[in-house]
């Protein structure tokens, strides 16, 4: 039986307003808002046509009288599925590909054998026949268009593309019309429980923003104390200024380690998106240390000052949650089963969708959502286009995926009115690559190495040798007074920082890691800087984190043998400012230590053995890393060509599963109650995330950033194994047990009483 007086429901009752959601509201709620999102790509009537008809299927009487059964129970799934009805009239008017967007609003986009299967079953003889046509019935009455006339356009770029590239186009083309559809149909599902207008944030100022970051800039240089490298920096500002004038497209600021490149790339991203007419700029780092500390840099130069009432203008997203992920539900009780399929929807609304206008985040989270298929992840990408994409740090972007990274960022730069600035000390030679060949590179410093000449500041030794340990590391350093020592993991970070507490007898150890909450990360960061310009003795180990966009100068620094551009990272932490004559970055290769795991790790390694070294040249050597770039790519055993062809089939499921940024396993997100103070506002934030009845906006996952470490994937497991740890949301814990206050999620407690046991 159907709602009660014919109406349409397409969800039910709000706690706030205790109204249900008409279906007709929220269908053509849904496509105005995909509309104003596809538009800026040329793509809006079909992506306000797809999300139009996304739930048809919930007009039939048997899915009405669903939605009240949940409703009396509180909630749960409604079913039957109610995806097949759209998919078939966007089979009927557009094409069978486009169906997927339809077919894979709540799941996921599918692959194209499953999509014909699907509509197999919605054709007249097949399993839900009666269902479509019933539900297709009765939806037309009040809403016409679902029978458009004419059909809704195609862009007219993808026809013109050459046959072997438009099914990679198709690809690129349908992710940012799922997005477009995913992200309307959240907004207005969430403004429907909130019983709220749906948010959308008015464009940005640009040109103001502009002249904020200007003044603010000029404010931040005149407080610092003056560094003989200063005007080297200025200059490379001036350029970068410049360059932001010309033609969009893909740009490289080549420019060495302390040459003010954080700076330089806000000022050509906020010009560049203002003389072009670009919404948002969206910057991508390696590490969340380098989100943590450039949102920070970016708030202070862009966001309003406080009690003005505007809204932040930086969004800081590095949130490692994945809200798809869920707890297996076969065998559990219906009612158990029920709450936890709430609490996974109330979740995934409260997904990030960069609507704001300078988005810092993660290059895994940049890269992980463009060629994810699943709901939670795509949403945000509708507002890629029409940006400037910043990639800082590109260096670190891993080897074996680099076909699809660079495939997809020139469909985006070439169709989706995407600017593309590539900032590193050490540039990678992408335009050898094939997916690059013919694409024009815009340099922003057109000559870099007169500035490398002016800013290098370090000489280099070398310890290699069988008697090269961490003890013996350690009792080098503990003999100079301000030390930086980099190590190649987290367990070689923790051991070391235990050998350097037992020699160091004046001054603090300090320890810098993933493993400990982004709020820990920023106390130890903002503690070193406040030594290091005391004058006052400091040893610090770190992980890699640490070499990439962290303001530090150390005048000795230790790193362990890596590859060459992680070996010139953290030479850019020795010297940064010039005050020395020369400063002193020692390599060392130990005899028996540890190394990150995976091919990638040991084919630049390998790479870096046949150009760097005692006898060979400094990793800062620009002749030496543009003929090592080639060899180590060649030395890989793909860079990811096989996820061209998945996405050649439009197997989006495949693709997802392949594209792996993170190569030894994904990490687990852990809340951590790290001080009593935090406690209740922590865990009101959990229980909100836990709350089915009450979905929560974004704000929420933002809010537990600063309270959450990483851990490898077996050992979160070990811990929620074992009730050191609970599940929250997605892949989201709960950690209970032991956080050291140093070394935070320490891998070696389970030597010590107390910690989990692995």
């Amino acid at each position: 039986m159907a709602a009660s007086g014919g109406q349409l429901y397409a969800h039910s009752r709000s706690a706030v307003s205790g109204s249900r959601h008409s279906l007709e509201e929220h269908l053509r709620g849904s496509a105005a808002l995909a509309c104003r999102f596809g538009e800026v790509f040329g793509a809006g009537e079909l992506a306000a046509y797809l999300a139009l008809i996304h739930d048809v299927g919930k007009g039939t009487c048997l899915w009405q009288g669903r939605l009240l059964e949940a409703e009396r129970r509180g909630g749960g799934r409604v079913g039957p599925s109610h995806k097949h009805a759209g998919t078939l009239l966007a089979h009927r008017y557009t094409q069978l590909a486009f169906g997927a967007v339809v077919f894979g609003h709540h799941g996921g986009l599918p692959d194209m054998d499953r999509l014909k299967t699907e509509l197999v079953k919605a054709q007249p003889g097949g399993e839900h026949a009666q269902l479509v046509e019933e539900a297709i019935g009765a939806v037309e009455k009040a809403i016409p268009e679902i029978h458009p006339q004419p059909r809704p356009a195609v862009p007219g770029w993808l026809m013109d593309l050459p046959k072997s590239e438009r099914r990679l186009g198709l690809d690129l083309l349908l992710r940012m019309l799922f997005s477009c559809v995913v992200d309307a149909d959240f907004l207005d599902t969430s403004a429907h429980f909130d019983s709220t207008a749906v948010r959308l944030r008015a464009p940005a100022d640009m040109d103001a923003l502009v002249e904020r970051y200007e003044a603010r800039r000029a404010k931040m240089l005149a407080g610092r104390e003056p560094s003989p490298v200063d005007a080297v920096r200025q200059s490379v500002y001036e350029q970068a200024c410049t360059a932001a004038l010309r033609e969009p497209g893909v740009y490289v600021l080549h420019v060495p380690t302390g040459g003010a490149k954080t700076l330089a790339a806000g000022g050509f991203a906020l010009r560049h998106a203002a003389v072009h007419g670009k919404r948002r700029v969206v910057l991508a780092v390696p590490y969340v240390s380098i989100t943590e500390q450039n949102a920070s840099v970016y708030r202070e130069l862009l966001d309003p000052d406080p009690g003005s009432g505007e809204e932040a203008v930086v969004l800081e997203h590095h949130s490692g949650v994945d809200l798809d992920a869920h707890t297996p539900l076969d065998g559990m009780p219906a009612a158990e089963r029920a709450q936890r399929e709430r609490q996974a929807h109330a979740a995934r609304l409260a997904a990030e969708n960069w609507d704001a206008p300078f988005v810092v985040t993660t290059t895994v989270r940049l890269f992980e959502s463009l060629f994810s298929h699943r709901p939670s992840q795509t949403r945000r990408l509708h507002n890629l286009a029409g940006s400037v994409i910043v990639l800082d740090e590109v260096q670190s972007l891993p080897d074996r995926l680099l076909t699809p990274i660079l495939s997809g960022l020139r469909g985006l730069a070439e169709h989706f009115g995407v600017t593309v600035l590539l900032a590193s000390a050490t540039q990678p030679s992408f335009w050898e690559l094939p997916r690059w060949q013919g694409l024009e590179r815009r340099a922003v410093v057109e000559d870099p190495s007169p500035l490398f000449d002016a800013l290098r500041r370090v000489t280099y030794e070398w310890r290699i040798g069988e008697d090269v340990t961490l003890e013996s590391i350690a009792g080098e350093a503990a003999g100079h007074r301000q030390v930086l020592t980099v190590t190649a993991t987290t367990k070689d970070a923790a051991r070391l920082h235990r050998h350097l507490e037992q020699r160091v007898a004046e001054g603090e150890v300090l320890h810098l890691s993933t493993r400990m909450t982004g709020a820990h990360r920023r106390e130890v960061i903002a503690r070193i800087k406040e030594l290091l310009a005391g004058g006052a003795p400091v040893q610090v180990v770190s992980t890699s984190l640490i070499e990439a966009g962290v303001d530090l100068d150390f005048p000795r620094v230790y790193r362990a043998w890596a590859p060459a551009e992680s070996m010139q990272q953290a030479a850019g932490r020795c010297n940064r400012d010039g005050r020395l004559s020369t400063g002193t970055v020692v390599i060392f290769r130990l005899a028996k230590g540890g190394q990150p795991r995976g091919t990638e790790y040991r084919a630049a390694v390998q790479a870096t053995d046949g150009f760097f070294g005692p006898d060979l040249a400094r990793p800062d050597d620009l002749g030496a890393l543009e003929r090592y770039y080639p060899v180590r790519y060649a030395l890989q055993p793909g860079l990811g060509e096989e996820i061209e062809e998945l996405r050649r089939r439009l197997d989006f499921p495949a693709v997802d599963h392949a594209f792996e940024m993170i190569e030894d396993g994904h990490s687990v997100p852990a809340v951590v109650v790290r001080r009593e103070a935090d406690r209740e506002a922590i865990e009101t934030a959990v229980a909100r995330l836990r709350d089915p009845h009450r979905p929560c906006g974004p704000e929420v996952l933002r809010g537990l950033q600063q309270h959450t470490a990483s851990l490898p994937r077996h050992e979160a497991e070990a811990a929620l194994r074992s009730g050191l740890a609970v599940p929250v949301t997605g892949d989201l814990i709960l950690w209970l047990d032991a956080y050291h206050e140093q070394r935070g999620l320490d891998p070696d407690e389970a030597e010590e009483p107390g910690a989990f046991n692995l």
